[in-house]
């Protein structure tokens, strides 16, 4: 497996990977929240996250990279640097499910982290859920070094 920055020509295969590696996550979400909340949020949640992944890989403000393993793309990464305050942010992370357990996720954080720290960032930030289906990630997060920062995040549909 090697790490090489995104290239255009990577889109379909990042945002395939990106669904199939999200799928049992939104299963997740959609299970512990309430139902027509959930619904507010994602009428179609492949589609904002095809636009998402879409938006990530074209922003000027982000750094992808993407794993390659049998010469296709299993994996990617997107990392957003705010040089004021010196934090470095994990923004977007997937590793296609043939691929999972293999310690991509782990070499795409630790590559992410160690770009961050040469670009001069001297805090690494990534975001994830509390549901079950996030577990995996928060695994990985905490064995790199991650602390949790609690935070209640309450929803109601109106």
């Amino acid at each position: 497996m090697q790490i090489e920055p995104y290239d255009t020509s990577q889109l379909d295969a990042v945002k395939s990977l990106s669904l199939r590696a999200w799928t049992p996550v939104f299963d997740s979400i959609q299970n512990a929240m309430d139902f027509d909340v959930y619904r507010s949020f994602y009428p179609d949640w492949r589609v904002s996250q095809l636009h998402a992944v879409e938006e990530v890989c074209a922003a000027t403000d982000t750094k992808v990279w993407v794993a390659i393993a049998s010469g296709s793309a299993v994996g990617f990464v997107a990392v957003k640097l705010d040089s004021e305050s010196s934090l470095g942010e994990i923004y977007m992370i997937a590793v296609d499910p043939d691929y999972q357990r293999r310690g991509i996720g782990t070499a795409l954080i630790e590559f992410a982290l160690n770009w961050m720290k040469a670009a001069g960032m001297s805090v690494a930030m990534v975001e994830t859920g509390g549901d079950p289906g996030h577990a995996p990630a928060r695994c990985i997060y905490e064995k790199l070094g991650f602390r949790l920062l609690p935070i209640a995040r309450y929803f109601k549909k109106l």
